[in-house]
Order: C-alpha cells, then sequence, then structure tokens
C-alpha cells in the first residue's frame, strides 16, 4: 500500500499580522511549509499534496520545481473541507497522512509510527500537554478507546479538564476518508468541517480509531502568531545545538547560536556566542569561531580561526588561516592555507595564496594573488571602470606598501614591489620595484594658519 501525504496550507494566518502567506514565514532560514515537507519526504511517499489557499500563487512560486502535487481550495471551510479537495487526486488503495504547514517541528518518526498503525483503520496523533487550552480534547471511553473529538469551543467544563489533545495530524486507509469525509457536517460554532469528525463517524461504524503519541509536546506546536514562531524556533535552534554537542562541538553558549540551514563539523570545533550559520557550512577539525559571526554557503578548513565580527559568504577558506577580526569575504573568495586576511578587510571574488596577508583596512576585489604576498593597509584593488569590472594579478613574493592603489586590469610580478602610497596603473615586472606617487615637497618658512576673530 503506497503513501501520499496531504499538507494543510490554504489558512491565511491573520494573527502574524503580516501580508506574507502563514506557511512561507521562516524559521531557522525556510519557510514553515518546507520543513513539513522535508518530514514528510524521509516517510518516501508516492506523492505530496500541497492545498493552498490564501496567496495561493505566492505560496506556488516559492517552491519552485520541488515534485509536489498542489490542490486549490477556493473557500476555506475547515480542515475536513481542505482534505475534501484533494481526495480525487489520492489513489484508492492508499494510505493518507495529514499534516499541517504551519506545525513545522513533528519529527518523522513520529509521523512513521503515525502511519504504522493506520494500515487498516483511521488513527490519530495526539499529545499531553499541561494546558491544553484552544486544542481538541481526545475523548475515551472506560476501557480507554478512542471515542470522539471535542474542539474547546464545543467542549464542557469535563471535557476541558482533560490534557490529551488532538493535534489534527491523522492517518487513515483513502477508502475510509472517501466514505466519511463527505458525510462531515459544520454544526459547530465555527460552521466548519473538521477533519477529525471522520473518526467519530468510523467509531459508530464500529471501525476501531488507533492512535499514537508524540515523544515531545513541541513536536506538534502549531504557529499561529509572531510569539508562536519565536517560540518554536528557539525549540528548534535548542535541538540543533544540542545535536551539536552531542557530536563533540564546543559551544560556549547553546542558548545563542542560530542554525539556518545545514552546518557540518569536524572535530575540536569551537563556537562562540551570537553566531549565525545560514545555508551549507563546513567547518573543519580543529576550526575557531570567534563570537558574532555570520557565515553563508562557505567551508573553513582545518585549525583555521575566524575571530569574531566577521562575515563570510560564498568563500572557501584553507586550513591554518586567520580571518579577521571585522572582516568580510564576499562570495567567490578563496583563501589558500596558512592565509590571513585581518580587521576591516573587504574581499570579493578574490584568490588568496598560501601565505599571503591581507591584515587591514584594505579592499582586495577581482583579484588573483599569488603565495607569500603581503598586502599592507590600506590598499585598494581598484576592479570597476564603472562598466566593466578587471582583474589584478599579483605574483608569488610581491610586496605591496601601505596605501597603495592597483588600478586594474594591472599585473604585479613575482617579488614585485609596490612602494607606499602609489598609484599603480601598468604592469610590475617580476623583482621590480614601482613608486607612483608625486614627488614631495617641503617649504621652510612656513607659518601655520591661526585662527580669527568673528564678530
Amino acid at each position: 500500500m503506497s503513501l501520499e501525504v496531504v499538507i494543510l496550507a490554504a489558512g491565511q494566518g491573520s494573527r502574524m499580522r503580516s501580508s506574507l502567506p502563514k506557511v512561507l514565514h521562516q524559521l531557522a532560514g525556510k519557510p514553515l511549509l518546507q520543513h513539513v515537507i522535508d518530514s514528510a519526504q524521509e516517510l518516501s511517499p508516492a506523492v505530496i499534496h500541497v492545498v493552498i489557499g490564501h496567496g495561493a500563487d505566492q505560496v506556488r512560486s516559492a517552491f519552485g520545481e520541488q515534485p509536489l502535487s498542489w490542490v486549490e481550495q477556493r473557500q476555506q471551510l475547515g480542515t475536513g473541507h481542505a482534505v475534501l479537495q484533494a481526495l480525487p487526486a489520492i489513489g484508492e488503495e492508499s494510505t493518507v497522512l495529514v499534516l499541517y504547514g504551519d506545525v513545522p517541528l513533528v519529527s518523522a518518526s513520529s509521523l512513521q509510527a503515525l502511519v504504522s498503525a493506520a494500515a487498516d483503520a483511521p488513527a490519530l496523533l495526539t499529545a499531553n500537554l499541561e494546558d491544553p487550552s484552544g486544542y481538541g480534547r481526545v475523548l475515551r471511553d472506560a476501557d480507554g478507546a478512542f471515542m470522539a473529538v471535542v474542539e474547546h469551543k464545543d467542549a464542557s467544563a469535563s471535557e476541558r479538564a482533560v490534557g490529551e489533545v488532538n493535534t489534527g495530524i491523522l492517518a487513515a486507509p483513502a477508502r475510509l476518508l472517501q466514505r466519511y469525509l463527505p458525510r462531515v457536517g459544520n454544526s459547530n460554532q465555527q460552521q466548519e468541517y473538521y477533519l477529525p469528525d471522520v473518526l467519530s463517524l468510523a467509531v459508530a461504524d464500529g471501525v476501531a480509531v488507533h492512535t499514537a503519541s508524540a515523544a515531545n509536546p513541541l513536536q506538534v506546536m502549531g504557529v499561529n502568531d509572531q510569539l508562536q514562531l519565536s517560540q518554536v524556533e528557539r525549540e528548534l535552534q535548542r535541538l540543533r545545538a544540542e545535536a551539536l554537542m552531542r557530536a563533540g562541538v564546543r559551544l560556549a553558549d547553546p542558548a545563542r547560536i542560530d542554525i539556518r540551514g545545514s552546518l557540518q563539523c569536524g572535530r575540536d570545533v569551537y563556537i562562540d556566542v551570537n553566531c549565525v550559520f545560514t545555508g551549507d557550512v563546513v567547518l573543519g577539525d580543529g576550526v575557531t569561531v570567534g563570537p558574532n559571526c555570520f557565515l553563508r554557503d562557505t567551508t573553513i578548513g582545518d585549525g583555521s580561526e575566524i575571530c569574531a565580527m566577521s562575515h563570510l559568504q560564498s568563500a572557501s577558506v584553507g586550513s591554518a588561516c586567520t580571518v579577521g577580526p571585522y572582516a568580510r569575504l564576499r562570495p567567490g573568495t578563496c583563501l589558500g592555507d596558512e592565509a590571513r586576511v585581518g580587521n576591516f578587510v573587504e574581499t570579493k571574488k578574490a584568490t588568496i595564496g598560501p601565505g599571503s596577508k591581507v591584515n587591514h583596512l584594505s579592499y582586495v576585489g577581482d583579484c588573483e594573488m599569488g603565495a607569500g604576498v603581503n598586502i599592507g593597509a590600506g590598499t585598494i584593488t581598484c576592479n570597476y571602470d564603472g562598466v566593466n569590472k578587471h582583474i589584478t594579478r599579483i605574483g608569488d613574493g610581491a610586496f605591496v606598501g601601505s596605501n597603495a592603489t592597483l588600478v586594474a586590469p594591472v599585473e604585479i610580478g613575482a617579488d614585485g614591489f609596490v612602494a607606499a602610497g602609489s598609484t599603480i596603473t601598468r604592469q610590475v615586472a617580476t623583482a621590480e620595484l614601482a613608486v607612483g606617487r608625486g614627488k614631495q615637497r617641503n617649504i621652510q618658512g612656513w607659518t601655520r594658519p591661526g585662527k580669527t576673530d568673528k564678530d
């Protein structure tokens, strides 16, 4: 029997107070809905159907060419009505798993247990909450068998005292949903067609309803407003920090790290406070990342140190390098082993060879730099002429003095030497000294201007 997943993502999310559809709000660097899709894909379903409504075109376009089946719910008349819209596209012999686009932390293991329980009957994922306010309550008979779900607004005082709640996540054979969904009514305070009502109909027909319990109530926490989004964010970041520490990574404070993508770490990695990792980041063995750093889509080689306040994006850093503090490595930057990029240095589309140093207050862009090069403070590569970008090439062992201006396209040969304060506009040959500055004049007898009285 194949598995088909239906993800309900049609709601407006008015409590988010945002023009953005709720399921597109970001959690750990990707939309809420993407987290749910990722969990569903771990079960290897035949199809994932996504029911959309509010902002349908925006939601659909946000997921590009992902292999999803889109179903539009033109009127939002409840969860039962939403699943009914997807039912015609679902195979009769399939097992159907219903998820929610705003419940992003549910684990694949919990979902697998639920699907296994639904082989021949409906199954509901439940959770036990200390404060179940707002959730539908699970009602059981004296023997503990499932009887029904009653929504909070429709529940009596004694029913509201029940701590076991309906998470809304359920699985069932498609043939049973085809039988019961058309019979679901809307005689409730919301006048909506509730999906869990199919379970009561099944019980009435003598069909047993199974349940599975979420291992952690936070797995089934929904996001309805910005406060809940922040709570789910912190929980997800806590889980990721714990996983890193169990893998041997030392975190200065696990409450002050944000991983908004994939972070792979080698042995003996140390990460200080308030660091953000987004996209795909790889840290080699013995890497140290100082406080308040931002790394996106970047690879750091073994033994390298990223000092405080540094920003790296789409960069590659070799082994035993030092970056920062206050360095910015823009896309296309590639550092060879033992290279150094110091404080207040910006690089872009620059290859900095092994052992080369750009220690402070410089801009190096569109540059091919060899090994053992020294770049003095205040040096800039003038790579843009207002229309096109041009390349600066610097050979092995070259020395560029402080406050030099290298006007591309230009080349400095191996062991070339550029005097401090020079503007270089043409090639410097191998082992040649280039001086490109105005001649100094010292004026004797000069009198320093004094202040004049003002009326």
